[in-house]
C-alpha cells in the first residue's frame, strides 16, 4: 500500500494506493480511517494515480464536477458495498439522496421486496474513498445531516461547495451517527 497527502480546503487528506488505482482517501480525523495496518504503508508521492486523484480534487474544490470515472478506483469491500458504492457515484453534483431512496434502489436492482435503510448507511459510512465516491450526497429522512464520517461540519462544506441549499438540513441533536 502506497500514501501521500494532499492539502485541502478540509485540512490534510491521505490518498492511498495499490501501485494503479486508487484504495482511500480520508479526511484528517476521519472515523473508519484507513482500516488497514499503517505498518504496511509506503510514502509515495509520484505515482501516477495519486497525480490523478490530486488533479481531481483541485478540480473539485475549484467548483468543477469531476467524474468519479476520471481516476481508477479499486475501495476492497464486500460485494453489497460495492453495489451501494457505485449507486453512490450516480447522485449527480449538487444533488441529494436519502439512504432510504438508496435502499429502495438497491432492493429492485437484487430483487428484494425491501432493504434495510441502517444496512445501506453502513456500506455508505464506510466508503474508503470519501469525495470522488460522493457518500457526503446522502441524507437521512427528512433533511437529517446524520452519518458522515469524515464529520458533519465537513458534509455540510461539501454541500455547500456544491452548491446545495443546505438550509432545510438539519444536524441532529441525539443519535448514533452523529
Amino acid at each position: 500500500m502506497y500514501v501521500t497527502t494532499y492539502a485541502s480546503p478540509l485540512g490534510t487528506v491521505t490518498l492511498a494506493s495499490n501501485g494503479d488505482a486508487l484504495t482511500g482517501l480520508w479526511l484528517e480525523g476521519q472515523k473508519y480511517f484507513a482500516a488497514s495496518s499503517h505498518d504496511t504503508w509506503t510514502e509515495n508521492p509520484d505515482l501516477p494515480v495519486f497525480a490523478q486523484a490530486q488533479n481531481w480534487l483541485d478540480r473539485y474544490f475549484a467548483g468543477q464536477n469531476p467524474s468519479s470515472t476520471d481516476v481508477p478506483l479499486a475501495p476492497t469491500g464486500s460485494a453489497f458495498r460495492h453495489y451501494v458504492w457505485d449507486m453512490l457515484c450516480a447522485i449527480p453534483y449538487g444533488q441529494l439522496t436519502t439512504y432510504g431512496a438508496l435502499a429502495s434502489r438497491l432492493a429492485e436492482r437484487l430483487g428484494k421486496k425491501s432493504m434495510s435503510s441502517q444496512a445501506v448507511g453502513g456500506a455508505v459510512g464506510h466508503n474508503p474513498i470519501s469525495i470522488i465516491i460522493p457518500c457526503h450526497r446522502v441524507v437521512g429522512a427528512g433533511g437529517n445531516l446524520t452519518g458522515y464520517a469524515g464529520g458533519i461540519n465537513k458534509k455540510i462544506q461539501l454541500l455547500d461547495l456544491e452548491g446545495v441549499d443546505t438550509s432545510t438540513l438539519f444536524i441532529p441533536t441525539k443519535g448514533t451517527a452523529l
